[in-house]
């Protein structure tokens, strides 16, 4: 079998056709039937493990003596091989055939599930994993099973039943971070908040602790078989500063800045424990990407009245960062020179400017915040997306330099602006920001709402009344779901120059002197 694995597919046909073979003439020597079926038992095995379901799948058409018009069911072809029964006088083994079976079945029943709740064939995957869960499953076996059956159940809209199997899954053993995730991700679906970050929270400390040593296996064991997990499978959990990341993240999501900021503090040193002076931009490896996780940590100081502190972060991001940022206007042309500047990093350096600036503005500090709501835009209106010709990005990078996330970053810095320039008193300044974000960002509703007040507060009695009637127009109409989603931090930001009440402010303006009959 070790000859067998090293070679590999040299050896795929020829060991195909010694088994029919050999399966053909048994019938000749009875006595050796025990030890054959022995030997299928530890080829199967081989076979599973290796993900060769095609010559396992022979192997026991072959054996069941149906190779012509036979199932290709797996699971089924396993519950037809019959073992012989054990005589008294056969030699001793650790594991027999009908052992071997056993640990078959139930590996390839749950192999299947996970297969099929990947894919979307939920009540199959269903049917799967009970096969799996009432065989001979281990106890570390079973957790995971239990937890992608609570995931099957959750996805057809059964929570209880699913809380049911997951609360079984912490019982059952040591391993508790899938059913931790999984437990969170119910949760959120139920609204319940506080379990959901209280999973979150056990789930940290859960892979804080570090994992014992393995034990040996003296046998051909269900674990052995298994694929490990898929990224994005319930199976896997992730990583510590992967974890770290989500509960602060959601913290952030659900208004609890005090959590978060703790949180991502937390995050920041795990992340920079070990790391070098400098950081590239993507392609990032699996896990947050850190410029992102620095621009969070520092949105959720500011949500949490610490703009000091954000700050802080934010000049230690541009000290990580220092060495992309442009010295010169051409950086994008450069870039497809040949040279060794970066394309991506701007919208992250500008991004850190934009939340500078609101920690500025929360400090009191208008010229401040004005300074660097306009070095963001020195450097957003310089900035391109990358050449879809370039080939595959990764998910960090279609974050952050994506046609929608660009618009939104000018708008957000442009509001701003122009929201501290209508502070001090300049109102025409404010017009000119509030014009270009609805220019640069047709989609951004807030910037046409803070357009008609500035529009209100200058008289300028026609065109806000043009501007009105289009914004009721718009309000009534259905609201497409986008088929977008914006960084955290950039979220974050924008909710923080949201007008208050649009409808209230369409009210007033229609109750105002401005009405049209009026004009």
């Amino acid at each position: 079998m070790e000859t067998q694995k090293q070679l590999g597919p040299r050896l795929k046909h020829g060991f195909r056709g010694l088994w029919d073979s050999v399966l053909r003439a048994s019938s000749l020597l009875p006595e050796l039937l025990p030890a054959l079926h022995h030997l299928v038992g530890l080829q199967a095995a081989l076979w599973l493990s290796t993900d060769h379901l095609g010559d396992l799948t022979f192997l026991l058409q072959t054996l069941n003596g149906s190779q012509s018009g036979a199932s290709e069911d797996l699971l089924l072809l396993l519950k037809t091989w019959s073992p012989p029964a054990k005589a008294s006088d056969d030699p001793l083994t650790l594991q027999d055939a009908q052992g071997l079976k056993d640990v078959l079945l139930t590996a390839s029943a749950y192999r299947q599930g996970l297969q099929e709740l990947n894919t979307g064939s939920l009540p199959r995957a269903l049917s799967s994993l009970h096969e799996a869960a009432s065989g001979l499953c281990p106890r570390p076996v079973l957790v995971h099973v239990y937890t992608a059956l609570g995931t099957c159940l959750r996805k057809m809209g059964n929570p209880q039943r699913a809380l049911l199997y997951l609360i079984a899954a912490l019982k059952g053993g040591s391993i508790c971070g899938p059913p931790l995730l999984e437990a969170s991700r119910l949760y959120q679906q139920l609204g319940n908040t506080v379990a959901e970050l209280e999973s979150l929270e056990l789930l940290v400390e859960a892979l804080s602790v570090t994992p014992s040593s393995e034990v040996p296996h003296f046998l051909i064991e269900v674990e052995l078989l298994l694929p490990l997990p898929d990224p994005a499978s319930p199976l896997c959990c992730g990583t510590l500063s992967q974890i770290k990341h989500l509960l602060a993240s959601r913290c952030l999501q659900t208004g609890r800045a005090e959590d978060a900021v703790e949180h991502y503090l937390d995050l920041l040193a795990l992340l920079l424990d070990d790391s070098e002076p400098k950081f590239s931009p993507p392609p990032c490896p699996p896990g947050p990407c850190m410029p992102e996780v620095f621009l969070e940590a520092a949105a959720a100081l500011i949500q949490a009245g610490r703009a000091q502190d954000a700050l802080t972060v934010c000049e230690e991001l541009l000290s990580r960062t220092s060495s992309l940022i442009p010295k010169k206007p051409r950086l994008f042309t450069d870039a497809r020179k040949g040279t060794k500047e970066s394309s991506h990093c701007p919208p992250w350096v500008s991004a850190t400017y934009l939340l500078q600036g609101q920690a500025w503005v929360q400090l009191g500090a208008p010229k401040q915040a004005i300074s660097e709501f306009s070095r963001c835009l020195e450097l957003l209106f310089q900035a391109t997306p990358k050449d879809k010709e370039q080939g595959p990005t990764s998910d960090c990078e279609k974050r952050c330099t994506s046609d929608v996330v660009l618009q939104q970053l000018r708008a957000a810095a442009l509001i701003s602006r122009g929201l501290e320039w209508m502070a001090s008193g300049q109102d025409t300044k404010a017009l000119q920001d509030f014009l270009l974000s609805v220019q640069v960002c047709p989609g951004n509703g807030d910037a046409s709402f803070h357009l008609l007040h500035t529009l209100r507060r200058l008289d300028r009695r026609d065109e806000a009344t043009a501007l009105w009637r289009r914004l009721e127009v718009q309000t009534k109409l259905p609201q497409e779901n986008a088929t977008w989603s914006l960084p955290l931090y950039l979220e974050t930001c924008l909710s923080w120059i949201r007008p208050p009440d649009r409808e209230t402010l369409l009210e007033e303006f229609q109750t105002s002197p401005l009405e049209p009959c009026d004009l």
